[in-house]
């Protein structure tokens, strides 16, 4: 049995990919693992209450992405402090981190069992390699982080572009004593393929699934689907994700004018599973127009439901589209990304060997995803 982190995601509603990911590793771990918090106000490690476990399962949309504390769960901490009660955690055989962990959470970490192996899961460097489209608290943080990861047993990547995006990163530190580095490629949740239903009265739709922010590219997508619409493409582009309250507010005007403008734009912000399972099911193939990412899961999420998705053919997103049904563009400019929207929606005989490709693949399961990093830690022992 592992102990699991999951201070962050414990106290937030929110469904960024880390949220997502450490979510699905948590269901999918069942009672192979304790799930686990730092409590910063009874000053100690203990298993997750009603509320924080109400969290994990809760399907309804956030508007914010940072973690809450309610007021009854700080005082009921203070009390534990003040009368130095214990919370005594489970007996376990290695501790798991999947978050991008705070700097209080890094400090509190030897405060857990010891020796147990510890292993985080690291999802991208993102914060260093684009830092111009990152939001500055999390650029400062970055370089601290990626050198707390040095403290730990092992770490397993999500992609192999990010595994070499940490490991060069140490070698330019100069570091010789690091742990072992593996890259463990993510699951995604089975879905079935479903075809997009006929209808002569309503424009094909295609769908953009990711948070509105600046390295996501949403930018350059609005301005590729506007020189269509101008074109007379008849097309309705569907946004879905929360935004971002810096980095995403180019785009988030660009969309304001479009809509003010009469264009075929629908932007729903953050939505439930079941909407966004039906965003999929109606929608004709998707565009992910990210210039990087540390996995992209929406690329398979849509190849996985038999959805063509246009995406980049570099790094992360490479490795995930690379097994077939995407359209891989070399650069994301929004002449790029217009002619690849417009080849799709016109090109039937395109369009159907794409979507033929999605279904001749094979997808790991998170299943696959949580057998394989169980098995790796446990070699470390």
């Amino acid at each position: 049995m592992f102990l699991l982190d999951l201070s962050h995601t414990s106290h937030t509603r929110a469904r960024t990919g880390v949220q997502r990911v450490t979510r699905s590793l948590h269901q999918t771990l069942g009672n192979q693992a304790t799930a686990i918090t730092w409590d910063p106000y009874a000053l100690q490690w203990r298993t997750l209450d009603e509320n924080e476990y109400a969290n994990l399962k809760s399907n309804s949309p956030a508007k914010k992405r940072r973690a809450k504390w309610p007021i009854a769960t700080q005082i009921r901490g203070h009390w534990h402090a003040l009368r130095g009660a214990k919370h005594p955690l489970p007996t376990a055989e290695g501790i798991i981190v999947p978050e991008i962990f705070s700097p209080d959470v890094h400090l509190a970490l030897p405060l857990l069992p010891s020796p147990l192996p510890r292993v985080a899961l690291f999802h991208d460097a993102i914060a260093l390699k684009l830092p111009e489209l990152t939001p500055p608290g999390t650029v400062s943080r970055f370089p601290g982080y990626m050198q707390e990861l040095l403290t730990f047993q092992g770490i397993a990547a999500v992609s192999e572009d990010s595994r070499l995006a940490l490991i060069d990163y140490w070698q330019w530190l100069g570091l010789t004593q690091t742990p072992p580095v593996t890259t463990i490629p993510l699951g995604i949740d089975p879905h079935p393929i479903t075809d997009t239903p006929a209808t002569q009265d309503q424009p094909p739709v295609v769908l953009c699934i990711g948070s509105i922010e600046g390295r996501k590219n949403h930018l350059a997508l609005l301005h590729a689907c506007e020189k269509l619409w101008q074109q007379k493409i008849n097309f309705q582009l569907r946004l879905v994700g929360m935004s971002h309250a810096t980095t995403g507010q180019a785009a988030l005007q660009k969309i304001d004018q479009l809509v003010a403008e009469g264009h075929p734009l629908r932007y729903d912000g953050a939505v439930d599973e079941e909407t966004l399972q039906s965003a999929y099911e109606q929608c004709l193939f998707t565009v992910y127009p990210s210039m990087m990412e540390g996995f992209g899961l929406p690329v398979l999420e849509s190849l996985q439901r038999g959805k063509p998705c246009i995406c980049s053919a570099h790094g992360a997103l490479g490795e995930s589209a690379r097994g077939g049904g995407a359209l891989m563009l070399e650069t994301l400019t929004p002449d790029d990304l217009a002619q690849a929207i417009s080849s799709l929606l016109q090109d039937t005989h395109q369009r159907d060997q794409l979507s033929a490709a999605t279904r001749n693949r094979t997808y790991r399961s998170w299943q696959d995803y949580t057998s394989d990093l169980l098995c790796w830690i446990r070699s470390l022992q």
